[in-house]
């Protein structure tokens, strides 16, 4: 039996969270904002990317900010939507946001 971890929507929120952490690499105020409020050092970034809820903090992290999101959305043509599908997909049924 697959896990959920295994579906194509898990894979793609994760791909969609990985871009989001691709393109905070080059803005980087948002980026040292996301790791002051997530507490994750930039050394362990690397590691932390493994993590589920920081993952779910990634894509958090653009939902609370519509111009970021816009922003983010129009440098990487991933669409507002598919940012708001990886949200409800990573952030699981009770809609934490833990990271």
């Amino acid at each position: 039996m697959k896990s959920q971890k295994d579906t194509p929507a898990v894979a793609d929120a994760e791909a969609t969270a990985v871009a989001i952490l691709g393109w905070l690499a080059g803005e980087p105020e948002l980026l040292s904002r996301f790791l002051s409020l997530t507490g994750v050092s930039p050394s362990d970034v690397r590691n932390a990317i493994d993590d589920p809820g920081f993952l779910a903090g990634l894509v958090a992290f653009l939902m609370e900010h519509e111009p970021t999101l816009l922003s983010f959305s129009t440098a990487t043509g991933v669409t507002p939507e598919a940012v708001v599908h990886a949200h409800a997909v990573l952030s699981g049924p009770g809609g934490s946001d833990d990271f």
